[in-house]
């Protein structure tokens, strides 16, 4: 079985690079030059940058295809918003290289029906992706967090007769990550010649929150008409403060909910799997007989679906 199972996993890995062999030269021979370009040009935002962009793969043969595909933006975007150092190339490869050997070992229970293998290899495939965009919420979480201290030591940098810039590089130095890490980026950016209005935009693009889209408008406002800046920053990070009060009494109120969801969405697994024990011939109908195998997809896809409804009622948006 070990070896089969090995076999396997090379046939559908070896497949699967025959498949992007073939795609490559096919987009190739449609004129993928031209489409390379004008994704190059999104990966830039448009706009030119001082912040150097990671390499999307450095297989050079891997990274002309990912090119070729939209998703690359957004998962290029989510990579750099979660603090992370890995190339696109590299997720994918992980994606792909866990789903197969995902698929390999489902495919060796003969219970399991084809349809159950390719869906247990996807979640397993998908989860180096829900690591990325774990790290990235909880990434903004401490950046909501330690945004209003921040904007109150700049407030008062300000207040001191600092000029805006050199206010921002004292913060930068003095506030804790994530925050002190997009300020210097920021700041970097206009020193080597970006505008204001643009590293505030790449800012609000890097972390795309309500409090800093305000805290960009206010700068952006003030270089235009003037005024006292240190104080709309000083209420602003007061707002900011009871809205970040309000938000944790609802996430409070919410995680009842959400831990009967959970409850809820396990409960009918762990008491199969009892049964299971308890006594094997009683579940073992759904295996032996032809419609028992949808019946148990029917069920599965059902508590998935429940578990997200139940998450999405208690989800409130603030």
């Amino acid at each position: 079985m070990a070896l089969t199972a090995i076999l396997l996993f090379l046939t559908i890995f070896l497949a699967a690079s025959l498949a992007v062999l073939i795609g490559y030269f096919t987009l190739q021979r449609m004129g993928a030059e031209a489409a390379a370009e004008d994704v190059s040009e999104h990966l830039l935002d448009e706009s030119p940058s001082v912040i150097k962009d990671q390499a999307l793969s450095s297989i050079s043969l891997w990274a002309k295809l990912l090119e070729r595909w939209d998703f690359v933006l957004i998962m290029h975007r989510h990579l750099d918003q979660a603090e992370l150092n890995w190339s696109v190339g590299r997720v994918t490869m992980l994606m792909l290289l866990a789903g197969s050997i995902a698929l390999a070992i489902a495919m060796r229970y003969d219970r399991i029906p084809g349809l159950v293998a390719i869906l247990i290899a996807a979640l397993v495939a998908g989860l180096p992706y829900l690591y990325i965009l774990r790290r990235r919420s909880k990434r903004f979480h401490r950046f909501e967090e330690n945004f209003p201290d921040a904007l109150d030591s700049l407030a008062r940098a300000m207040r001191a007769g600092h000029p805006f810039a050199a206010a921002l590089d004292i913060v930068s130095e003095e506030c804790e990550p994530p925050v002190s890490t997009e300020f210097r980026k920021a700041a970097a950016e206009v020193r080597l010649g970006s505008s204001w209005d643009l590293a505030l935009s790449k800012l609000a693009d890097r972390m795309p929150l309500l409090e800093v889209s305000m805290f960009g408008s206010a700068v952006q406002m003030q270089t235009r008409t003037g005024g006292k800046l240190n104080e709309v920053l000083a209420k602003l990070a007061e707002n900011m403060r009871e809205s970040t009060a309000l938000k944790g009494e609802v996430r409070a109120l919410a995680a009842h909910g959400k831990l009967t969801g959970g409850v809820l969405t396990v409960l009918p697994i762990v008491i199969a799997g009892m049964m299971t024990i308890v006594n094997p011939s009683y579940l073992k109908i759904l295996f032996d007989h032809p419609y028992g195998k949808y019946l148990i997809i029917a069920a599965v896809g059902c508590l998935v679906l429940a578990h997200l409804v139940i998450r999405k009622i208690v989800d409130i948006k603030i």
